[in-house]
């Protein structure tokens, strides 16, 4: 196991120093031990993408770590999610977003999501197309939540080498959060999360605006299946 220690402080000094930026720390398919290298470290935001791995490493690792939910979320899955993540970065569907309310209402919880958006050219993303999504959020939609929070918008930039196609999808992605927030999310200071930026590309993510950084592999290193 590389020196996770290590990896995260590189990490961490390559981030704004006033702390505009979260780090979601990329577990997924990698061991308790290295998570806990991780949390010794100071690291407290975690990510998965699978509700059976999630679930599982959250009663075997300390109660104070906040689980992001990254992966695509099927409906099936949303009760034992909702049970332990603090936020689903994942929401795609009005579908999807109507049953985490309810099960969060059941669970009498609120949990904290991320609309997301698709603007990468790979067809195998999911998500909300720039337009669908600014047409979806009224001020009704989100008067009838009540036991979701939406605190902003997550996204992926197109996987390439090519940086001015990634920072055109970075841009594309901040306007859909920056109408957003001046729309149906005018004066709401729980609005306030922009999602994107991975191992590959975040610097450019920070130089576009992001608030909140998936890390992974230049933490934890190549995923351990």
């Amino acid at each position: 196991m590389s020196d996770v220690s290590d990896n995260l402080s590189r990490i961490m000094h390559t981030l704004p120093s006033d702390g505009s930026v979260t780090l979601v720390a990329v577990s997924k398919f990698h061991p308790a031990e290295a998570i806990l290298q991780a949390y010794d470290a100071g690291q407290r935001v975690f990510g998965e993408s699978r509700a059976a791995e999630l679930t599982q490493k959250a009663a075997e690792l300390p109660q104070d770590i906040k689980w992001h939910f990254i992966g695509h979320l099927q409906t099936n899955k949303v009760r034992p999610v909702v049970r332990v993540a603090e936020m689903i970065h994942s929401i795609d569907s009005e579908r999807l977003l109507r049953a985490v309310d309810a099960e969060a209402i059941k669970q009498g919880r609120i949990v904290k999501v991320l609309l997301q958006v698709h603007v990468a050219q790979e067809e195998t993303k999911f998500g909300f197309s720039p337009e669908e999504l600014e047409a979806f959020v009224t001020p009704q939609l989100v008067e009838s939540l009540k036991g979701v929070e939406i605190a902003g918008v997550m996204g992926m930039a197109t996987n390439t080498d090519e940086v001015s196609r990634i920072e055109a999808d970075f841009d594309a992605i901040r306007r859909v959060y920056d109408n957003l927030a001046a729309g149906p999310f005018a004066g709401d200071g729980r609005f306030g999360t922009l999602s994107m930026g991975m191992s590959h590309d975040y610097r450019l993510a920070i130089a576009h605006g992001t608030t909140m950084v998936r890390i992974g592999t230049d933490i934890f290193g190549q995923r351990q299946y």
